[in-house]
């Protein structure tokens, strides 16, 4: 049985962009909140929207309904939107790790004890257990770089960590 993973749309969006979550749908058992698939499926034309949608369809992406009563007191209590905290809720009703980009949500994974990964550990991952070579992972992190918004110190350390250095 793969290991269950739940989803926020930053991160679900990063990798698509990407193209690495299409593979991770074939490591992992991956899960989205019900927000989560509407914020990562409106914009019909985008390639990313496309790419999860198409994963949704073929059943290689879950999508899950959250307890909204325990989702409404995450959002009351930390002041942060619906997507993240029905992530976080999930995951911590399933036990399984968080994966988010998103700075509070990260600090609520902390206070909650929640593992979380973000798109930048998947592809760190991904080239040291061997399933991208080094000239794609580093084509992979400049895309990365592009999209989201990592410190110049995180892309600085990817970077060593991929090439080696």
């Amino acid at each position: 049985m793969k290991r269950e993973i739940v989803f926020d749309s930053s991160t679900a969006i990063l990798l698509a962009k990407i193209q690495l979550l299409n593979i991770l749908t074939e490591k992992l058992s991956i899960i989205f909140p019900e927000t989560v698939k509407e914020e990562t499926t409106k914009k019909k034309d985008s390639f990313d929207s496309k790419m999860i949608s198409k994963l949704i369809d073929e059943n290689k992406i879950k999508i899950l309904k959250a307890d909204k009563s325990k989702v409404n007191k995450i959002i009351k209590d930390f002041n942060i939107e619906m997507g993240e905290a029905e992530a976080l809720e999930l995951a911590r009703q399933k036990k399984c790790a968080v994966a988010t980009d998103d700075g509070p949500s990260i600090k609520i994974c902390r206070i909650f004890g929640i593992k979380f990964i973000t798109a930048m550990h998947f592809l760190i991952q991904f080239y040291e257990n061997g399933l991208l070579k080094k000239d794609i992972a580093l084509e992979k992190l400049k895309m990365l770089e592009r999209y989201a918004r990592y410190d110049y110190d995180i892309i600085k350390d990817a970077k060593k960590r991929i090439e080696g250095e």
